[in-house]
């Protein structure tokens, strides 16, 4: 197949490694990296002498070869610069989260409806492999009745200046959720958070409740002396755990729950099933260059994207609720 001509404008915190991951795929001719400061551009232009290093975006723009652009800028960028590479017949790759709002997201979506062009958001747990497991469990029936998911995301820093921690860290968790629940199920949420040092909330939890009974929550903090990345999921007939800190075992299967049976009355409930404990082997890929590969195989087989732009926007409806949650204090309606 014919590379992807492809672009990308933000060579700050994510860009090199798009660029790196995007510039390893034989599917993928990378024409132009665009940023705003010279030393960003320094940096880049001496890994890759073959490719194009501009401070205009509207070069990229006005190029009718360029096919994809993509996106790692702040986050108020993202807008304008993605309704400029759609409405020029570009496809785009948006780096989490996909807008500041969930109005500009359904502007994007329509924009890229009408001109027939894929908005691909990065959220890139979708494409672990840990997660993809997870998601075989829990989709192919071994965990039973799906019951609740609790996850942990905290660690010392970075406090953003302009971003609350559940829009900087919640998201990731957000991804893992919505591979094994439709966030547009949603009914109602509640968040709480605090500040300390700044004007943003550093310490969060956000509690959702789904139509079907199901329960999420998820922590996170900018102010924790220890780094966890743990997520449980439990289901009827088993529950899993995935650790993203362990090197190499990162997901377990218990076949552990609680034996119940409205049928046999027992006077001696609950009991409970403790049986094995299942660690399976996963493939090790970067999950970025997994990612790249599915954008770039969707755009030229037209095949559909693991998270669109309607992905993009459940999570910021999720988000902006959360964010109201916490300004009121009261659980919100979805």
């Amino acid at each position: 197949m014919q590379p992807v001509t492809t672009a990308l404008i933000g060579l700050g915190y994510w860009g090199p490694n798009l660029l790196r991951n995007f510039g390893a795929q034989s599917l993928c001719h990378l024409k132009y990296a665009c940023d705003l400061r010279d030393e960003n551009i320094a940096k880049a232009k001496a890994h890759y002498p073959a490719v194009t290093f501009t401070k205009d975006a509207a070069q990229i723009f006005a190029d009718s070869a360029v096919e994809l652009v993509l996106i790692a800028t702040p986050t108020k960028s993202h807008f304008p610069l993605a309704k400029a590479a759609l409405e020029a017949g570009k496809h785009v790759f948006i780096e989490k989260p996909m807008c500041a709002s969930t109005a500009e997201a359904k502007e994007l979506n329509a924009i890229a409806a009408s001109m027939k062009k894929f908005i691909f958001i990065d959220h890139t747990f979708a494409f672990a492999p840990s997660v993809a497991k997870m998601r075989t469990y829990a989709k192919e029936g071994a965990l039973g009745d799906l019951l609740y998911f609790d996850s942990t995301r905290i660690n010392l820093g970075i406090i953003q200046p302009d971003t609350n921690v559940l829009f900087d860290l919640a998201i990731h968790d957000l991804t893992i959720l919505s591979t094994v629940k439709d966030l547009t199920k949603v009914k109602e949420l509640c968040a709480h958070g605090t500040q300390y040092y700044g004007k943003q909330v550093e310490v969060g939890h956000l509690h959702m409740t789904f139509d079907d009974g199901f329960m999420a929550h998820i922590s996170v903090s900018w102010l924790s002396p220890v780094k966890i990345r743990h997520t449980i999921l439990a289901g009827t007939k088993a529950m899993v755990t995935y650790d993203d800190t362990e090197p190499s075992e990162k997901v377990r299967l218990y076949d552990k729950g609680v034996v119940h049976d409205t049928n046999k009355p027992n006077p001696m409930l609950p009991t409970y099933r403790s049986g094995d404990v299942l660690i399976p082997a996963l493939p090790p890929k970067e999950t970025l260059g997994l990612e790249a590969a599915h954008v770039l195989q969707c755009i030229r087989e037209n095949g559909k994207p693991i998270v669109s732009g309607e992905d993009g926007l459940a999570v910021l409806t999720i988000l902006e609720k959360a964010d109201e949650s916490l300004r009121t204090g009261a659980t919100v309606k979805l």
